[in-house]
């Protein structure tokens, strides 16, 4: 079981600069302010510096993580004290993978210009489904209604868990102008978390309307990461973990996969 809380080496091994809580933003904001969230670090762990990550989600325990690169696209459950791999999935030469979530004991995988969805069952990884859709293939999770797809524009798109057809589409915004380049997904009580891509930025967004309300700068981490291994790209994986109220972040090429606990008493 990866419940980070029963870790008894949790609170060890973590970063000097990375040690104190970010706080930043004001305490009182306008209706339409995006205010930055402050975020403390718990733990570090180390990440596979040869995976892509496109994908990164906690479910039952149990971390998975998936990669996109031309020819060796891959999903595989990790060992997060050691950031080894149990590789599972090896995509078809002709799929560069992006995004997975997990739901119902499902691994939901995008492919970001094939067009295709696969469904995996997560005990087997063996396939069991998969599904078409109209758009790029970024990032994925869900509401534990339907799953939430993002296509690296400023939409984002609701599929019905039974029949995988879209239902809905939302619009992004942040003071009415148009948020694009989503990309990896999290749903976090009740709020939709993304990486925009390109940036060291995920957003937090208000479901109800499309609203960017928050965002957590993490040029720190991007920066750690980069110091560690020269070829790090960009920032791009979050995953949530119930239990414990922790966001794992890590990046592209990263050695690095970060524990932080987001500070919500102050970032609501």
């Amino acid at each position: 079981m990866i419940y980070l809380t029963k870790n008894p080496g949790f609170f060890r091994l973590i970063l000097p600069v990375l040690i104190s809580i970010v706080f930043i933003g004001a305490s009182c904001k306008s209706k339409d302010e995006v205010i930055t969230l402050p975020y403390s670090i718990v733990k570090i762990f180390p990440h596979d510096t040869s995976a892509f990550t496109q994908g990164l989600v906690i479910e039952y325990g149990r971390l998975f993580e998936s990669t996109g690169q031309e020819g060796a696209s891959w999903i595989a459950e990790v060992e997060l004290a050691s950031g080894k791999q149990d590789k599972k999935v090896l995509l078809d030469n002709q799929y560069f993978g992006e995004g997975i979530t997990v739901l119902n004991k499902k691994i939901y995988q995008l492919t970001w210009k094939g067009r295709i969805g696969f469904v995996y069952d997560i005990n087997s990884f063996q396939k069991i489904n998969e599904f078409p859709y109209e758009h790029e293939g970024w990032g994925i999770t869900h509401d534990g209604k339907s799953l939430i797809v993002s296509d690296g524009t400023d939409k984002i798109h609701f599929l019905d868990t039974a029949t995988l057809k879209e239902i809905k589409v939302l619009n992004v915004t942040q003071e009415s102008i148009p948020v694009d380049k989503l990309n990896e997904l999290e749903f976090i009580d009740g709020y939709l978390f993304a990486n925009r891509w390109m940036t060291n930025e995920v957003l937090k967004i208000d479901l109800s309307n499309g609203n960017v309300v928050g965002r957590l700068d993490l040029t720190e981490l991007a920066r750690e990461a980069n110091q560690r291994n020269p070829s790090a790209d960009v920032l791009n994986g979050i995953a949530y973990e119930k239990k414990s109220g922790l966001l794992l972040v890590t990046g592209k090429w990263w050695p690095l996969l970060f524990a932080m606990r987001l500070e919500t008493d102050k970032s609501n």
